[in-house]
C-alpha cells in the first residue's frame, strides 16, 4: 500500500445489550445509557476518538452506523458532547458486525479514497469501556505498520484473569509491535481459559479492528461474496440527507454474522496488536462491576441503595430504595417494571432469560 492514509473511526452502536436487562431495552441499549462515567458508553466512545491523538496518521471525524430506530437519540447524545459525525449510517434492521463494517468501508471508498488518501477503518464497538487512552492510542500506532502493508489488524486484550466470557486470539509469530493471528478461539472453560492466560500465547478478542478499506473490501468479496453485493446494492440505494445515510431494503439481504465469521477466521491476511488499557466489553452485569469503583467490601451501589454485611455485589436502584443484607456475589438491579436477582456467575444467563422472555405467549406465566 502506498500513498497517505486516514484513521477513519467507525463506530458500531447497533447492539442490542440483552445481558444488561432489565435496565438495557430495546430502545435504549445499553451503549446508549450512562453506565460507567457521566457520559453514556456511546458517548464516551466518540469523545475517546474525538481526543485521539496519533503521531503517525491523521484521525478523521468518526463514521457512526447504528439503527434506524435509535437515530434521534444516537444524534442528541453526539451533539450533546460536541462530536460532529462525519456521517451517520442507519441500518433498516441489526444484521451483525460484518454488514456494518462493510457498508462503512464502502461509504468509506467513495467518499475518502477519490482523493487519493487510503482510509485505515478504525473499527470500535460503542458499548464498550477503555480506561487508559493513551495506551490505547500506542496500540493504534503499533498497527499502523500492519495496516499499511494491507493487513487485517485486531487487538486482543492481554488478559489479566482465567475469563470465561470472552473469545481468545492465539497469538502467532512476532513482528515487532504486532504479531501474527494463528487462531480464534470460542469461549473456553474455567479450566481452559486459565491453561490459556498460563500459556501467554492467548489473548482475549475485543472486537476492535484496523482495517485497510480495500483490502477489507477485497476479503469480504472473496470470503463473504453475498453480503458483500448486498452491502453494495444497499447502499447504492441509501437516501442521503443532512449526513445521515439511510441504507437501502437490499441491506435486509445481508446474512447476520460477525466480521470474525465472515472475514477474520478465513483471511491470511490477519494481525494481531495486543492491547493492555482497561478493556471490557461490559457484556454482563458482572464485568459491569468489575470495571466500577468499590467500597472495601468490593460492593457497588448504584442509585438508592443500602448494602450491609455483603461481598462483591452490586446494587442498582432506579426507582425505589433497595436494601442488601448478606448477600455475596450477587447483583440486583432494579427498574420500575422489572427487578433482576442474579449470582455473578451466572450473570452471562441474564441473554437467555430475555430470549425467553419475548418468546413468552401473551398472558402466560413469568417463569422462564
Amino acid at each position: 500500500m502506498s500513498g497517505a492514509s486516514l484513521i477513519v473511526p467507525i463506530i458500531l452502536s447497533g447492539g442490542s445489550g440483552t445481558r444488561l436487562w432489565p435496565l438495557s431495552r430495546e430502545s435504549t441499549p445499553k451503549q446508549l445509557l450512562r453506565l460507567v462515567t457521566g457520559h453514556t458508553l456511546l458517548q464516551d466512545t466518540a469523545l475517546r476518538v474525538a481526543r485521539l491523538g496519533i503521531a503517525a496518521a491523521d484521525v478523521a471525524p468518526p463514521l457512526v452506523v447504528c439503527s434506524a430506530l435509535h437515530v434521534e437519540l444516537v444524534s442528541a447524545q453526539l451533539r450533546a458532547v460536541e462530536v460532529a459525525p462525519a456521517a451517520i449510517l442507519l441500518e433498516p434492521a441489526g444484521r451483525n458486525s460484518a454488514p456494518a463494517i462493510a457498508a462503512a468501508a464502502l461509504h468509506c471508498v467513495r467518499t475518502i479514497a477519490p482523493s487519493g488518501v487510503e482510509p485505515l477503518l478504525l473499527v470500535l464497538p460503542s458499548d464498550h469501556v477503555l480506561l487508559d487512552v493513551p495506551a490505547f492510542a500506542s496500540a493504534l500506532e503499533a498497527a499502523l505498520e500492519p495496516a499499511k502493508e494491507g493487513r487485517l489488524v485486531t487487538f486482543g486484550v492481554v488478559p489479566d484473569r482465567a475469563e470465561t466470557g470472552y473469545g481468545y486470539l492465539r497469538r502467532g509469530a512476532e513482528r515487532g509491535g504486532w504479531a501474527g493471528l494463528d487462531a480464534f478461539v470460542e469461549k473456553p472453560d474455567r479450566a481452559t481459559a486459565q491453561s490459556y492466560v498460563d500459556s501467554g500465547r492467548y489473548l482475549w478478542n475485543s472486537g476492535m479492528f484496523l482495517f485497510p478499506a480495500h483490502a477489507l473490501l477485497r476479503e469480504l468479496a472473496e470470503h463473504a461474496s453475498a453480503l458483500s453485493a448486498a452491502a453494495e446494492r444497499a447502499l447504492e440505494q441509501a437516501e442521503v440527507e443532512n449526513g445521515f445515510v439511510r441504507l437501502g431494503p437490499a441491506f435486509l439481504d445481508c446474512p447476520s454474522i460477525s466480521i470474525d465469521y465472515a472475514v477474520m477466521e478465513k483471511t491470511r491476511r490477519a494481525a494481531l496488536v495486543p492491547l493492555a488499557a482497561g478493556w471490557s466489553d461490559v457484556g454482563s452485569w458482572a464485568a459491569l462491576h468489575d470495571v466500577l469503583p468499590k467500597d472495601r467490601d468490593g460492593n457497588v451501589a448504584a442509585g438508592d441503595v443500602m448494602i450491609e454485611s455483603s461481598t462483591n455485589t452490586y446494587v442498582a436502584a432506579h426507582s425505589r430504595l433497595v436494601v442488601a443484607i448478606g448477600l455475596h456475589d450477587v447483583v440486583i438491579v432494579e427498574t420500575d417494571d422489572a427487578v433482576l436477582v442474579v449470582a455473578r456467575e451466572h450473570a452471562e444467563r441474564v441473554k437467555q432469560v430475555v430470549e425467553a422472555l419475548r418468546s413468552r405467549p401473551p398472558g402466560s406465566p413469568r417463569k422462564v
